[in-house]
């Protein structure tokens, strides 16, 4: 009975907003426009990637090794984007969608370390043409439910045939334990048939779980000072 409640509520949030008049009729007087947008948001992506990717490389020749493992990039749907215009009552706009959502291009960066996120945000935020807009440490300061991640709001440039743009894009920095955890609390979260008091168990069990991931971060980042100590001594 629940299911089927949640699932016409579903159905009728899609009609009421993503279905809409308005928002088709947006769509196609906008199409051109909204491609164009995200066709921007995709170089800027290529950007802040290329950045980090150059970075890696350089530490890889510099101190024969590689601060990061991995990078993930990602575009918000049109689906995601309409949903946080509602949410957040904005005008129907791409100038509004622009100026309002910060995170519609987003780059995950992996680490190897916990000293490596800072490092690399450093490294990044020292570039002259990377200006920071915000900045969340949810690492230091982790959200209820455990998670952890280091979240950095830039602005970078990029370069077209006849002007250069200024576009948005959200880094989010992380370790691999980090990323694991982060990972299987996305799939959870949007398990169904789940009662209630189950949920709010396993909620506790995340979060233990996170605390464990983080004193294995911590251990990991010691084991390796102790080692780069003893190789200067």
């Amino acid at each position: 009975m629940e299911n089927r409640i949640w699932e016409q509520l579903q159905t009728k949030f899609v009609r009421e907003s993503i279905l809409s008049d308005s928002f088709l009729d947006f769509m196609q007087e906008n199409k051109l426009p909204v491609d164009t947008m995200m066709a921007y948001y995709r170089c800027a992506i290529m950007e802040v990637e290329t950045k980090f990717k150059v970075l890696n490389e350089q530490f890889s020749l510099r101190y024969d090794r590689n601060p990061i493992e991995s990078i993930k990039t990602r575009i918000k749907s049109m689906e995601s984007i309409m949903k946080k215009v509602r949410n957040k009552n904005l005008p129907l706009s791409l100038s509004s969608i622009e100026e309002n959502i910060r995170d519609v291009a987003g780059v995950r960066v992996v680490c190897s370390f916990l000293d490596d996120i800072y490092m690399l945000a450093d490294c990044l935020l020292q570039q002259d043409d990377i200006t920071l807009l915000e900045r969340k440490d949810y690492i230091q300061n982790p959200k209820e439910s455990g998670y952890r991640s280091l979240h950095l709001i830039v602005e970078v440039p990029i370069f077209l045939q006849n002007e250069k743009r200024n576009m948005k894009v959200e880094v989010q920095l992380r370790t691999i334990a980090m990323d694991f955890w982060a990972s299987l609390e996305h799939k959870l979260r949007y398990k169904k048939n789940i009662p209630e008091e189950e949920a709010e168990l396993l909620a506790k069990e995340m979060v233990e779980c996170a605390k464990t991931s983080a004193a294995l971060d911590s251990r990991m980042q010691d084991i390796k000072n102790r080692i780069v100590m003893g190789e200067e001594d």
